[in-house]
């Protein structure tokens, strides 16, 4: 089985993060910087997909529980997102700079040019994590995953294949990873990539495509009403508000999960450091962001601080292996 995207998952916050940053706070007499009153959070893709809702629910709970009154989400995609993360450790130092990210820019700091590793910037926090659905219209032929790979493996080139993620991120690696899984050839998948969600669903609904693979929180509402159906999860566990197995129980060796965090550009001072980690630990701990893991149907895997940053450098090692033994860097 290929574990891919699951190793080092915790659902609780990172304590030792907590305290350290207490204590940071507390030596640095940072208390009285609670009167921060702006914030920037950059999206490295355009408006409208995964990483964009992420970022503005964060915006939203930031400001809903009083930590910072005026919190700004704007978009800067190009390179594949890694244009974002150069701009993020250009403004080294900067403490009113956030970046959302995840597995997806991990991805494509290997397959694009215009910056350097994840590595390079500051790790604040893993916030959560989703699996990857298998996605067909409703009237579609396939009713099961078993038809949907039977057909499939009949005929690599002929299935079309959707994702809201360039090359190398997940949905397109996912996809990848489960031709491996069944013996197609890398070279064979018609894969066709989408600007986010909407243009999946649209592609799905319209017969551009035979089936997608995608968050399925992206793709609730289509779900949820019938649009779509949900084939397998790529998770270790089923999804509860979803009827349909996962690639295990259907007898195929893949788990993979997706995850999103947050990032701050290098070179932040002590005292910055800490303020940011506290206030990512208030966002954690706070109901209005319970309730919206519970609305999306997030898994919390929150990490912070060191902790996120061991898992970031383990999680960049290991994408770089997979990609290269995918052909795909």
């Amino acid at each position: 089985m290929d574990g891919y995207g699951t190793a080092a998952r915790t659902g609780g916050p990172s304590r030792r993060a907590v305290l350290a940053c207490g204590l940071a706070l507390a030596l640095a007499g940072c208390q009285g910087r609670e009167g921060r009153d702006a914030l920037r959070i950059m999206v490295p893709t355009p408006p409208g997909g995964g990483f964009d809702h992420t970022a503005r629910t964060v915006a939203a709970v930031i400001e809903e529980i009083g930590a910072v009154p005026d919190v700004t989400v704007f978009n800067l995609p190009g390179s594949t997102g890694t244009a974002a993360l150069a701009r993020l450790v250009y403004e080294r130092g900067a403490a009113d700079l956030l970046l959302q990210m995840g597995l997806g820019l991990v991805a494509n700091t290997h397959v694009g040019s215009a910056s350097g590793p994840v590595t390079d910037a500051t790790a604040l926090a893993r916030l959560f994590e989703e699996p990857e659905a298998l996605l067909v219209p409703a009237d579609s032929e396939w009713r099961s995953v078993d038809d949907l790979v039977d057909a499939w493996r009949r005929d690599p080139g002929a299935m079309r294949i959707a994702g809201g993620s360039t090359p190398a991120g997940p949905d397109h690696l996912v996809t990848m990873l489960l031709a491996e899984e069944l013996g197609i050839g890398v070279a064979d998948v018609n894969y066709r990539s989408y600007d986010g969600g909407g243009p999946v669903q649209a592609a799905l609904l319209d017969d551009q495509v035979d089936f997608a693979a995608a968050g399925p929180s992206e793709q609730r509402s289509a779900i949820d009403s019938g649009q779509l159906r949900v084939l397998a999860v790529t998770g270790p566990e089923r999804d509860p508000g979803i009827d349909a197995p996962t690639l295990v129980e259907a007898g195929i060796g893949l788990e993979f999960m997706n995850w999103r965090g947050l990032v701050a550009p290098p070179g932040l001072a002590g005292e910055d450091l800490a303020w940011l980690l506290d206030l990512v630990e208030r966002v954690h701990a706070s109901p209005e962001w319970a309730e919206r893991l519970a609305r999306n149907r997030w898994r919390d895997a929150y990490l912070a601080g060191e902790e996120f940053g061991a898992f970031l450098a383990e999680e960049d090692e290991r994408t770089g292996r997979t990609l290269e033994r995918l052909g795909l860097s």
